[in-house]
């Protein structure tokens, strides 16, 4: 039986091996890894799935798994557009985005976009074409031109029906490039422009909306990304990280509703702490996140659904192996 509580004991140890990690070196990832163990989680009202037991289970079960779990279908993959040699700021073609959508649109609901321009705008609309559903993202930075295109081109998508979420922003605070009070004048700009019946969130890290409580009041839906891998989570005891995660923002969201916008698992590269990138982790962090949302009736968005070569400069191999097919849109993982 393998124990998946957050004991004081195991807190002890993580965080001793997080100071050794500082000592060593910068992080790979502007996430901070042992995040979820400073917040307060006793007391929740959680009810914890230790999800599957892998002990014993051979690669190609693993694989099986996540196979049929793939084929049982998504609520949301995170769509990555950029084909190798791209990078953000190139001009995305309408052949690439419709290529990609074809690969992907018979195991997802819903894609999640990030930017309304440069390429990015027609990636809605294509999605609609095919019977997806969308959140679609305005990219907001400290370039405060290019945020007012970014929102023009949303409104205009939602104003042709083609936006079910609109997300004002992408973890902003987490790059730290606006204030909490510039980041939510956008957001309500955006809900005083869009159709009322267009729901409006903003996108972060999930920490950021329990040391920020204006960021939910300022949303009709919260939007969250959890990575335990980035907190230094071992697989073991990654689905119980995500869980905390997301009890902890609903809590702080009171009734409005929580979507995990981006979890995953890389495949490849630099480890955090303990949490190790491999094929066969990325396969059993999968199966166990889409479960676990299933069964608890979570909505949430994968990431990624590509390999993207363009991130190597941002956090080295690791952030290049993301995807559930690779750069050259082959399936990376199942039988």
């Amino acid at each position: 039986m393998r124990n998946y509580d957050l004991t004081e004991e195991r807190a002890h140890e993580i965080r001793n091996a997080i100071d050794r990690k500082k000592a060593a070196g910068k992080s790979s990832s502007a996430y901070l890894p042992g995040k979820l163990l400073l917040l307060k989680t006793k007391g929740l009202d959680l009810k914890v799935s230790a999800g599957l037991d892998f002990t014993g289970k051979t690669t190609a079960e693993i694989s099986n798994l996540f196979t049929s779990t793939l084929r049982n279908g998504l609520h949301g993959l995170c769509f990555s557009p950029y084909v190798e040699g791209q990078e953000t700021g190139d001009i995305l073609s309408e052949s690439q985005i419709r290529r990609r959508m074809e690969i992907i649109m018979p195991y997802t609901r819903w894609i999640r976009s990030f930017s309304c321009t440069e390429g990015n705008e027609l990636i809605p609309r294509i999605a609609h074409d095919k019977g997806l559903k969308t959140m679609v993202g305005a990219w907001i930075s400290n370039d405060r031109e290019r945020n007012e295109k970014e929102i023009r081109s949303l409104v205009t998508l939602a104003e042709a029906g083609l936006v079910d979420i609109a997300a004002v922003g992408n973890e902003v605070l987490l790059r730290n490039e606006l204030s909490v009070p510039e980041l939510t004048a956008y957001i309500r700009q955006v809900k005083e422009l869009l159709p009322a019946t267009v729901p409006v969130g903003y996108v972060d890290a999930y920490y950021h909306f329990l040391e920020q409580p204006a960021l939910a009041d300022a949303c009709d839906v919260v939007l969250i990304n959890c990575y335990p891998f980035w907190e230094g989570a071992d697989n073991d005891h990654a689905l119980l990280y995500l869980q905390h995660m997301y009890e902890l923002t609903r809590q702080a969201a009171k009734s409005k509703q929580v979507i995990i916008t981006e979890t995953g698992w890389p495949s490849k590269g630099q480890a955090v702490l303990e949490a190790l990138p491999s094929p066969e982790n990325a396969m059993k962090y999968f199966i166990n996140a889409q479960q676990w949302a299933g069964k608890e009736n979570v909505d949430l968005f994968y990431f990624s659904s590509f390999d993207e070569s363009w991130k190597i400069y941002q956090e080295g191999i690791v952030g290049t192996q993301w995807g559930l097919w690779d750069k050259n849109e082959k399936a990376k993982y199942g039988s």
